[in-house]
């Protein structure tokens, strides 16, 4: 996907935007965002929140279900999210969210997402049911 393509995806999601997050890759079989942990992204210790692990991962799994739509549907929609969170994130660390279907239905999709450090560290894993509407 071009870098235009991908400028505008990461317009179409505020959110993701604000998180800081960057798209990478977006295709209908992977996309992958970056994005360095900030100060605003922190627990109490400098350490990356769950929250913003989770952002991360429902951006890129959102988008990925959002490729893969089905005719006729108007959008997607998370109806459920699970995250394991694995390692820790300390400031300044740049992380990796990479989202791969586990199934593409045509009422709903599954993604997984994993988010890992530049080293390859796993950080935390999420498994997301997307609702094709």
């Amino acid at each position: 996907m071009s870098d235009a393509r991908l400028e505008a995806l990461s317009a179409s999601m505020p959110f993701a935007r604000l998180a800081g997050l960057k798209f990478t890759r977006a295709e209908k079989d992977c996309v992958c965002a970056v994005a360095t942990v900030g100060a605003d992204h922190c627990t109490a210790g400098g350490i990356a929140h769950g929250g913003f692990l989770m952002t991360m991962a429902d951006c890129v799994g959102a988008i990925g279900a959002f490729l893969n739509l089905p005719d006729g549907a108007q959008g997607t929609t998370t109806t459920e999210s699970k995250t394991n969170l694995i390692a820790a994130a300390p400031v300044g660390t740049v992380l990796t969210a990479t989202a791969e279907p586990v199934s593409i239905g045509r009422r709903l999709q599954v993604w997984q997402t994993r988010i890992e450090t530049a080293e390859s560290k796993l950080v935390a894993l999420t498994t997301q049911s997307q609702l094709n509407l």
